[in-house]
């Protein structure tokens, strides 16, 4: 019987560019779109920095660039990580819905670094992302229902998987040498969710999954071997980080849904993406009741699972604010309105909005349309004069089930980019590449241009 990492691999080494749904090749170029443009942004922020400069000392052989300033080579593994973690520092890039795995990070920095060393084409690395996101969706699928995060574990541990799959794909790998790189990421990744939700550990993890899925393809390549059967034995990955755990999540279906299509989301504004709906939600409200700062009473919070507010209620910095419900909610009613300003100091200590997050409570759970949840809430404004106005979103904007603009993905783009100082024209002239990235012949057509 063939292993649950060898059933991976005979599908994704088996899968070629025309096998793929187009909408799901056109939601990976948008995902390399929000990659670089969150990285733009995570470039600016000190953690990004100090990795950047930690991986630049230590120099290497000049395979894959580092994007943005002086654009330097080091190896592909280097490369990965520096550019994984400069787009997840900055909270702005893309999210498995159902329970907030930046699996799109990590598939495309890592797909992007491969493919420069390798002279890969915009085809093959848009099939690497669909595929590379493909994995780390199912093997989060069955992580659902009380594993991961809920056993306190970072979602970089399932993350993990999209860059090796997109790595080994990239890199060619045979299918038993692809089944012993995911059987090699299986065992390599570590991550504690209480780490990420109050310091910059968050995007620590995410160079990490980019770095270890690079070198768990590149050992598998070599030769090395694994135990294949890691996923599903007793004490292996689906036990010990899953709640009886869902092997039919990991393998039914090949090619029949994608989560590419079903459960991604690209942030179109900035923090923890679990508070988007919120966000929209608050402002839906507010616009609908016409109601003005001082006139709120209370803001209360609805949504499946959610018993308590989570992260800090006066958030201080980005970290603070990625994490905490009640700015995304007092934010949202405030300006009626949620942005990227919200992101920066200026918004986080707005009087209005501070004023407004001691008001923000938690509701009862709704007990209808659960299904149609992903990340979704509902928001109640209740007045001084005793005024009721809700909002319900069940998917924030920009998730994949609900259509994703490319005017709204070009939009994020130029209002990040501009972070990391782009030369000359080469912000637009990158955006134009990006929105036809199934055309480029070497990836160095785009890499080139982001400096």
């Amino acid at each position: 019987m063939m292993s649950v990492t060898g059933e991976i691999a005979a599908f994704v080494t088996g899968q070629s560019y025309a096998d793929l749904p187009p909408k799901a090749i056109e939601h990976a170029e948008m995902l390399i779109s929000s990659t670089i443009a969150s990285a733009s942004l995570g470039s600016t922020i000190e953690s990004s920095r100090i990795i950047r400069a930690l991986e630049l000392e230590r120099g290497g052989k000049a395979e894959a660039t580092l994007w943005f300033g002086a654009a330097e080579k080091l190896p592909v593994a280097a490369a990965a990580r520096v550019n994984a973690m400069m787009s997840d520092a900055a909270a702005s890039d893309d999210s498995d819905l159902r329970n907030i795995v930046h699996a799109g990070t990590i598939a495309c920095a890592t797909s992007l670094a491969v493919a420069e060393k390798t002279g890969a084409s915009g085809q093959d690395v848009l099939a690497a992302i669909v595929l590379g996101y493909e994995m780390a969706g199912r093997m989060n699928g069955a992580m659902l229902g009380g594993g991961l995060q809920k056993k306190g574990f970072h979602g970089c541990i399932v993350a993990a998987f999209a860059g090796a799959v997109a790595a080994g794909r990239l890199m060619n790998l045979t299918q038993p040498q692809m089944a012993r790189a995911i059987a090699l990421i299986a065992t390599s990744m570590g991550g504690l969710h209480a780490a990420a939700n109050t310091s910059v550990a968050r995007e620590y993890h995410a160079g990490l999954a980019a770095m270890l899925g690079v070198n768990a393809a590149q050992a598998a390549g070599m030769g090395f071997l694994a135990e294949e059967r890691i996923l599903e034995i007793e004490g292996g990955f689906l036990e010990v980080y899953g709640n009886k755990p869902d092997v039919a999540q990991v393998t039914g279906d090949f090619g029949d849904r994608w989560s590419i299509l079903t459960d991604m989301g690209i942030k179109l504004v900035p923090g923890g993406h679990s508070s988007h709906a919120i966000a929209e939600a608050a402002a839906n409200a507010a616009r609908a009741g016409d109601i003005a700062p001082d006139e709120v009473e209370t803001i209360t919070i609805s949504r499946p699972g959610f018993k308590a507010l989570t992260g800090p209620q006066y958030p201080t910095d980005l970290i603070g604010v990625a994490h905490s419900p009640a700015y995304f909610a007092a934010a949202g009613v405030a300006d009626r309105d949620f942005s990227w300003a919200h992101a920066f100091e200026d918004k986080i200590n707005d009087p209005a909005i501070r004023g407004l997050l001691g008001k923000v409570r938690v509701g009862d759970p709704p007990t209808g349309n659960l299904e149609r949840y992903k990340s979704g809430a509902i928001v109640t404004i209740r007045t001084r004069d005793g005024r009721n106005h809700s909002s319900t979103v069940y998917a924030p904007r920009g998730a994949a089930i609900l259509g994703i603009d490319w005017a709204d993905v070009e939009a994020k783009y130029r209002a990040l980019a501009p972070f990391a100082k782009f030369s000359g024209k080469n912000l637009d002239a990158s955006m134009k590449v990006i929105r036809n990235f199934r055309e480029v012949k070497k990836v160095s057509e785009l890499v080139g241009l982001l400096r």
